[in-house]
């Protein structure tokens, strides 16, 4: 398979991550049981991702002139991200995100709130010359956390010079039909999946439904992630559930979701099959729940393919 060159416009968040064994209530102070710091924001996930499984991966986005901002591009030029498109301000700090982990029982659920800072600072300006360079790129990754202007603007350009365009609707917001149309795969959890289309997300014939609902507006191929549950894929008509991969020792969910957009995206612009793409990002994702922290926890090629290899899965292979 080609080495497939990946475009990831979007966010860098530094995670402060707080673990206990509950959430803490209203008004209430409780004593946690750990803390961590590690390079996050959804864009910056992805990409970071990417790199590891062997993409050529270029990253545009924003942070602040701050010790959070160097860290976190020097997190992404280790696992092998372009940040020459990564611009520094001093408008903003750096985006930081609050992370509380309660693990309960040998099972863990995670509450993230982020404050965008630089991420929120990006003009249209700023990625004006990523316009003509486009085309460069066999994908284009979005996500949410950076202005809307900005990711509808690039969607545009994609469309026009026929580049695929990946959206990870996260945090979700409503998106119009000309937004959609301009996009190739949208990509969802269930609870943004629902909030998007106003429909519920409980059984297969919700997941169809809601599929359905994104495909009208304009955007062909739909994955909606489910947790332990999986990920369900409209493919053009053919619909699908891949199932998850269990992890025997849950320790983070904390990008969970990033690294299996990173993993399918880069698997399907190598040209893996679209069921076989579905079932090596779910195999990603599964080690990435097995470790803390959000860039430290994602797994490199050679981890996922000793993991398919074990299970009589296709592996993901680059000519040489």
């Amino acid at each position: 398979m080609k080495q497939p060159r990946l475009l990831v416009i979007g966010s860098l968040v530094m995670d402060l991550i707080v673990c206990a064994e509950r959430f803490v209530n209203a008004g209430e102070t409780i004593l946690g049981t750990d803390y961590h710091t590690a390079s996050g924001g959804k864009g910056a996930n992805q990409a970071a991702q990417a790199a590891l499984l062997g993409a050529d991966v270029a990253m545009a986005g924003k942070v602040g002139d701050d010790a959070f901002g160097r860290e976190m591009l020097s997190s992404l030029n280790r696992a092998g991200v372009d940040t020459s498109r990564v611009r520094v301000t001093h408008e903003a700090s750096s985006g930081v995100g609050n992370i509380q982990i309660q693990s309960v029982m040998g099972k863990t659920q995670n509450r993230i709130v982020v404050v965008p800072g630089a991420n929120m600072t990006i003009t249209q300006d700023d990625i004006a010359p990523l316009e003509r360079e486009l085309c460069r790129y066999d994908m284009v990754i979005l996500q949410m956390e950076i202005p809307m202007a900005v990711n509808e603007l690039v969607a545009a350009w994609a469309a026009r010079d026929g580049v695929p365009v990946m959206l990870n609707p996260a945090p979700a917001v409503g998106l119009d039909a000309s937004f959609l149309s301009h996009l190739s795969w949208i990509a969802p959890n269930e609870h943004e999946a629902s909030l998007l289309t106003g429909l519920p997300i409980a059984t297969e014939t919700d997941m169809r439904h809601a599929a359905d609902w994104l495909r009208q507006r304009g955007c062909p191929n739909v994955i909606i992630t489910l947790g332990d549950r999986g990920a369900a894929c409209q493919n053009g008509e053919t619909f699908f559930i891949s199932p998850c991969i269990p992890c025997r020792h849950p320790v983070d969910p904390t990008a969970a979701g990033d690294s299996f957009i990173g993993a399918f995206c880069t698997a399907l612009s190598a040209g893996m099959p679209v069921r076989e793409a579905m079932t090596f990002a779910n195999q990603t994702a599964s080690i990435t729940v097995s470790r803390m922290g959000a860039q430290p926890s994602l797994p490199n090629l050679q981890m996922v393919n000793e993991r398919l290899l074990a299970t009589g899965q296709a592996t993901l292979r680059f000519d040489a």
